[in-house]
């Protein structure tokens, strides 16, 4: 029992002795209250900043510089390292089935020294405590998170994200309530144990899903972290937590159509819910041509309405999906309260003035990360800090709640379209890469499964420490938060789509289409185009298998509101400024990445369909196979 604080309500043995012997605890019962413990007002300097820190072996090293702003709270980490996610973060200290690099593994001995004094440094500390349940819509865990009382700011962020729960309601269970996940914050143990790195520590325990954050960017731990939770729940139950966004699609012609779009970190997840950046005459800037400079636009009157659904995660529960629909298409919903944004891309006034207007004039306040703010000024989200001078830093974020966003849709929704997108290099003769896709490609259901046990994460990855290259996010472009085993998310994905055939796949590029720069405008013109035009099948005279099997097909023509876009932004092989050996090599460098990364997953415990899929990939199967191993 909590005796001292909430005698009526039971907790994990280990939570309840933190709690009961800390120097201090509150618990906190709404996102406002954490406003206020994100800046003390007694703990300000004279311009106005908190400055969280630690003692590390007698030395103060601080953390992060605070501030309140007109608009919310704005929060900067002194180093440049902690201002993105680190891939390698996730360690799991549990015997339990894992393809994951273990706590033992890489650092050479078991948790529960680490964990024990993790608890006792807790017990020192000033504590602020929550309770939230990880998902939303009754399909996820309830959970605890205990954090030092001075990181506000990072308390904050993580009740905007997912939510969080009165105490009152938490008392009034009594002995009803039960957590299965909690979430202990020992910032310091980054400098003292790991070198300064970001760790965050899975421990899996019968009945209660432990992690450790022992940092205070919220990617890795608030976010990422709470998303292995709910990946590790699924995996009991064959269903998963998708990585994507959701937007519903309404035409100038009243016609509705919903897009999911997949991806690894940077492959156009929150632009798909953005509307088009437009020049200032209006027109979409389509593309400039690396070589000769031309630049291509393409004019569209009225742009498409936006339905936002989903930003990054999705429950993709069985309870949603409905058995005896005739149309056999994924059902879906908002994993998040919140949605962790990205806006490296608006770099000046009026690139989204949507969203700047939005997150100028908030109806609740927001969380500001790695934006350039001072005390009581309005933080403006094209104004990033610097990591160097002259260099901006390229992972700006702002903590936005979904309950705020304009026309935000709140129950299930049916997936129409199923998009994946790629950050692509520019692609030339004399540079060959894998930046050969078109505007967009359709896929067959089998050849879309290839590609989420790929998950390509592409190229000038802004949101994580990154090296260069192509190299892949693992499958479903979740892996990097989940806890189990590649071929359990393998043979999930496998089932859900080949149970949902009436979903069409596509994919599409962006940053580049061969030698064009391009940004997010091929996605943005693949959903305005797909969805004026609808979902029926294409006939086969308009469409062309791709030169390169992995692609699918291609349109021959592509006609957007009376315009047509030129076939070299549908069949790059037909640039001059790359030609058909240069589209070749791409396609070897492409197909060469796709065989190394699914090679992994010839594993005894792979589904029997898709060991057929996988060796038919390696045998160089064309359209047709895939094809007709969709339909097996």
């Amino acid at each position: 029992m909590l005796a001292s604080h909430m005698p009526k309500v039971s907790l994990s043995r280990s939570a309840e002795v933190v709690l009961e012997e800390a120097k201090s605890v509150r618990f906190f019962s709404s996102v406002e209250e954490l406003v206020e413990a994100a800046v003390p007002a007694d703990q300000m300097d004279d311009q106005g900043y908190f400055t969280v820190g630690y003692d590390v072996d007698g030395t103060f090293r601080p953390e992060a510089k605070v501030c309140r702003v007109k608009n919310g709270v704005s929060a900067n980490y002194l180093e440049e390292y902690m201002r993105r996610r680190d891939p390698e973060c996730m360690v799991i200290a549990d015997d339990r089935a894992t393809d994951k690099m273990t706590y033992q593994k890489r650092f050479g001995g078991e948790f529960d020294d680490l964990r024990q004094e993790t608890f006792d440094w807790l017990k020192t500390q000033d504590l602020a405590c929550f309770f939230f349940d990880a998902g939303r819509g009754g399909k996820g865990l309830p959970a605890v998170a205990i954090c030092p009382a001075n990181a506000g700011f990072f308390a904050l962020g993580l009740a905007m994200l997912q939510g969080i729960i009165p105490v009152e309601e938490i008392e009034a269970k009594g002995d009803d309530y039960f957590h299965s996940a909690i979430i202990y914050i020992a910032p310091p143990f980054r400098h003292s144990h790991f070198d300064g790195k970001q760790v965050v520590v899975h421990n899996r325990r019968d009945e209660l899903h432990e992690l450790y954050s022992y940092n205070l960017y919220p990617g890795p731990s608030a976010k990422k972290g709470v998303y292995g939770m709910l990946l590790t729940l699924g995996e009991k139950n064959d269903w998963t937590t998708a990585h994507c966004s959701t937007v519903q699609v309404v035409t100038p012609y009243d016609n509705t159509v919903t897009i999911m779009h997949e991806g690894a970190s940077g492959g156009g997840k929150s632009e798909m819910l953005e509307q088009m950046h437009r020049e200032s005459d209006g027109r979409l800037l389509l593309g400039k041509n690396t070589v000769s400079g031309e630049p291509r636009h393409v004019t569209l009157p009225l742009g498409c309405s936006l339905r936002p659904v989903t930003d990054d995660m999705a429950l993709c529960h069985p309870d949603f999906q409905d058995p005896n629909s005739r149309e056999k298409k994924l059902t879906l919903t908002d994993a998040e309260h919140s949605w962790f944004l990205r806006v490296n891309h608006i770099t000046r006034y009026g690139t989204d003035p949507h969203l700047e207007r939005l997150t100028i004039h908030p109806d609740d306040p927001l969380l500001f990360l790695n934006i350039d703010a001072t005390p009581g000024s309005t933080a403006l989200i094209w104004e990033h800090i610097e990591d160097a001078p002259g260099r901006p830093c390229p992972n700006p974020r702002l903590v936005f709640p979904r309950s705020k966003y304009p026309g935000i849709v709140n129950d299930p929704v049916k997936v129409d379209i199923r998009s994946f997108g790629v950050r692509c290099p520019p692609c030339t003769r004399e540079n060959p890469t894998y930046g050969i896709m078109g505007i967009f490609h359709l896929l067959p259901p089998s050849l879309a499964w290839l590609w989420r046990l790929v998950a390509p994460r592409g190229h000038g990855n802004p949101s994580i420490v990154d090296t260069q290259g192509m190299s892949s996010e693992g499958v479903g472009s979740y892996w990097p938060f989940a806890t189990g085993r590649r071929v359990d998310q393998a043979n999930i994905l496998l089932h859900q789509i080949m149970n949902t055939p009436d979903t069409m796949f596509i994919l599409t590029p962006n940053q580049h289409i061969g030698c064009w720069e391009t940004g997010f405008a091929p996605q943005w013109i693949a959903r305005e185009y797909l969805s004026r035009r609808g979902t029926s099948e294409f006939p086969t005279d308009k469409v062309v298998d791709s030169r390169c099997p992995l692609l699918g097909q291609t349109l021959k023509t592509l006609q957007v509101e009376g315009q047509t876009i030129g076939h070299w932004f549908l069949q790059v092989q037909s640039q001059p400024e790359v030609g058909e050996e240069a589209y070749d090599e791409g396609a070897r460098i492409l197909t060469e990445f796709f065989h190394e990364q699914i090679r992994n997953f010839l594993v005894d415990d792979l589904d029997a369909h898709g060991r057929k899929i996988i060796e038919a990939c390696l045998d160089g199967a064309k359209h047709s196979d895939y094809v007709q191993l969709s339909t097996d």
